[in-house]
């Protein structure tokens, strides 16, 4: 069975290290804690990390109240990503 990741559509943190033209340029994302769908790869730095060739997956998700939240996995199938009170958020999360 082939594993499919959801894929980061459109990232608009645009200072963020993974960043280039709104497009999230890591292998793979961990969005969130227990309450907050917050994007815990986000880090801000001068430099710029990832590959041109990447579009970024969602790897793992921990808001358990997320209704695309399957057993710690994404279902979704793309995310958004946003700046939130100067962090970036999942805006594709969705409340059970």
């Amino acid at each position: 069975m082939a594993i499919t990741l959801p894929k980061i559509i459109k990232c608009s943190v645009t200072d963020c290290a993974y960043n280039k033209d709104n497009k999230c340029h890591t292998l793979a994302i961990t969005v969130g804690d227990a309450s907050h769908a917050a994007c815990d790869t986000f880090f801000k730095t001068s430099h710029k990390g990832g590959s041109p060739d990447l579009m970024a997956s969602v790897g793992a998700c921990k808001v358990e109240n997320c209704r695309h939240n399957k057993s710690l996995e994404c279902s979704a199938s793309g995310i958004n990503v946003g700046l939130h009170s100067n962090h970036a958020d999942c805006q594709t999360f969705s409340a059970r």
